[in-house]
């Protein structure tokens, strides 16, 4: 399978900006997988879809403010760096930039001294490992120098940075948002819980490589980097109660479809558990869990809509996407969602 048959065209001008203000106001598409049939909507009329007893499934993660700006201990050199994720006591991987003037060895000092980066070691995607050295908690340290890492198709300044957070957002860890819960409100969770759907939680940090484009000319080729995840007891039973009573498994994300399918049994169980997972997900592949899916439009030629692909069929997700954009539809992080039912 080919990396190109993913790629489709995109006016620059419908990458959105910034996000549509109330969240729950974005437009909203819904994609019938049963007669191919497309629907216009708001996002806050997605409640209309579901049905007592659907288990809603929402990844809990927050998003570090991981963007920092330093300077190069011995030359003053200007250092930008991105945290992306913790690989051991004190040591994060992270992307550098100008990575020509951060070797091995180089120090980094933020802030009036608050946090110190040494690179101990280079990583096979270009990036590096740091040592980090700070007082007290990394993230009161991280919410004083560090700024919202926002996509680079994003051009504008984000003046609330609590936008590029999902309202129900706990565990800090990310290094992106899991984009399609940005369109979630306190007031529309509440609404959902009234309706008699269970929502349950899991946790995918997010990191850099899920958004990327692929770059191996053969979708098979592509390798995932690694992201942590955990999936608790008490979500587990839920879900696997709501499959034996034959509800239905409503996934906010790519990236919970990913928790779900990692933690599938071929019996159709999920089993509680914590770990790394690189599952990646493309067409041919058969989803275990999920019924329903809420996402937004995706980068050509990513993992992301490769996933949507493999849910929905490729044929559908391109007349989706030729519809999208026919209707000037926004796309990506700030952009319009889609459900796929």
């Amino acid at each position: 399978m080919l990396t190109k048959e993913f790629d489709y065209e995109l006016p620059k001008e419908l990458i959105a900006q910034e996000p549509v203000e109330p969240r729950d106001r974005s437009r909203l598409m819904v994609v019938r997988r049963r007669d191919g049939s497309l629907e216009h909507r708001v996002f806050n009329e997605i409640v209309s879809y579901f049905r007592p007893g659907d288990v809603l499934v929402i990844n809990n993660t927050k998003v570090m403010p991981a963007r920092l700006y330093g300077t190069k201990v011995g030359t003053g050199a200007k250092i930008e760096i991105l945290l992306l994720k913790p690989v051991g006591p004190g040591q994060f991987e992270a992307l550098v930039k100008p990575g020509k003037k951060v070797k091995l060895g180089t120090t980094i000092h933020f802030g009036n001294g608050e946090l110190t980066a040494k690179v101990v070691d280079y990583t096979s995607h270009g990036g590096r490992i740091l040592d980090l050295e700070y007082t007290g908690a990394l993230e009161e340290v991280l919410a004083k120098l560090g700024t919202m890492p926002l996509p680079p198709y994003i051009t504008r300044r984000l003046n609330d940075p609590r936008r590029y957070q999902t309202v129900y957002g706990q565990h800090w860890g990310s290094a992106a948002a899991p984009t399609a819960g940005l369109h979630f409100t306190e007031g529309l969770m509440e609404q959902i819980k009234e309706q008699g759907v269970e929502i349950v939680e899991l946790l995918l940090h997010v990191g850099l490589g899920t958004f990327r484009p692929v770059e191996a000319e053969r979708v098979e080729d592509h390798r995932m980097h690694s992201e942590y995840y955990r999936l608790e007891a008490p979500a587990a039973e839920r879900i696997n109660r709501a499959r034996r009573e034959g509800a239905r498994i409503i996934a906010v994300g790519t990236t919970s479809v990913r928790v779900l399918e990692t933690v599938a049994q071929s019996s159709g169980k999920v089993v509680p558990q914590e770990g790394w997972t690189d599952i990646f997900i493309y067409p041919g592949y058969r989803c275990k869990i999920v019924d329903a899916m809420i996402t937004n439009f995706h980068l050509p030629q990513s993992t992301l809509l490769m996933l949507v692909s493999a849910f929905a069929g490729s044929d559908l997700i391109k007349k989706a996407y030729r519809e999208a954009v026919a209707s000037r539809y926004r796309f990506f992080s700030f952009g319009d969602a889609m459900l796929i039912i």
